[in-house]
């Protein structure tokens, strides 16, 4: 909700707060924020609230916004602010949950956009920007009619594909492209990457596992990967 309101990315109708909710210093900068924003505070039972919710357990608070504005692909592709672009891609990633913490951690290893498939993937909805923490409102996202053809686009345009597969033939911790403009592509839970999306890599990079568990969840994957780069960087 923070987030939301101080980024102010996407216009808020409203805000609604539970009747009988503690008066934490949180809730207190929520009212602070919106007051500022211009965004009016409604304060409803919490029955009423949590039957327009549409994630599990609400905490008592929630806000009637416009979905995120789509970036234009190519526009992500190209230096911003002097940066070369650091962009990850989805591919099959269908989880709400792992959708989310992967954005959660894009945005904190500094990752200048997420480009997501208009199929086969899951969007951002009202669970995946609770479990991205207000990482949604920072991660500007492209959604492209395909991944492998925006992929292939992505090379022309000078940035080098990197789809993380434990099969990989470079392991992560010597990727020699982690300085260059990169697109780091996950895949799904248990299937990973998919066939065309393995086509048009540049590299296959893997993480060198010590353990007796051949794989990660893609979320700690991801989120390792994306901090792996950020720190060659």
């Amino acid at each position: 909700m923070r987030e939301l309101l101080t980024a102010r990315t996407r216009p808020v109708r409203d805000v609604w707060v539970a009747e009988g909710l503690d008066p934490a210093p949180v809730l207190r900068e929520i009212n602070e924020l919106a007051k500022r924003a211009r965004v009016p505070v409604r304060y409803v039972g919490r029955r009423a609230l949590e039957a327009e919710a549409r994630t599990d357990g609400p905490q008592g608070v929630l806000a009637h916004a416009k979905a995120l504005p789509e970036h234009d692909f190519d526009a992500l592709c190209r230096p911003k602010g002097g940066r070369p672009p650091f962009l990850l891609g989805f591919d099959g990633v269908t989880d709400p949950q792992n959708l989310g913490a992967l954005l959660r951690s894009a945005e904190g290893a500094g990752v200048t956009g997420a480009v997501l498939p208009r199929h086969r993937t899951a969007h951002v909805t009202p669970s995946v920007t609770k479990a991205a923490a207000g990482a949604v409102e920072h991660v500007p996202l492209a959604v492209v009619s395909g991944l492998p053809a925006a992929l292939a686009r992505a090379r022309d345009l000078g940035i080098w594909v990197v789809g993380l597969d434990e099969q990989g033939d470079q392991s992560l911790f010597e990727l020699e492209v982690a300085t260059e403009p990169v697109l780091l592509v996950v895949g799904a839970e248990g299937a990973g990457l998919s066939r065309l999306v393995r086509q048009r890599c540049d590299v296959l990079a893997r993480i060198p596992l010590k353990g007796s568990i051949p794989s990660l969840n893609v979320a700690a994957a991801g989120s390792l990967a994306v901090f792996e780069v950020s720190r060659r960087r």
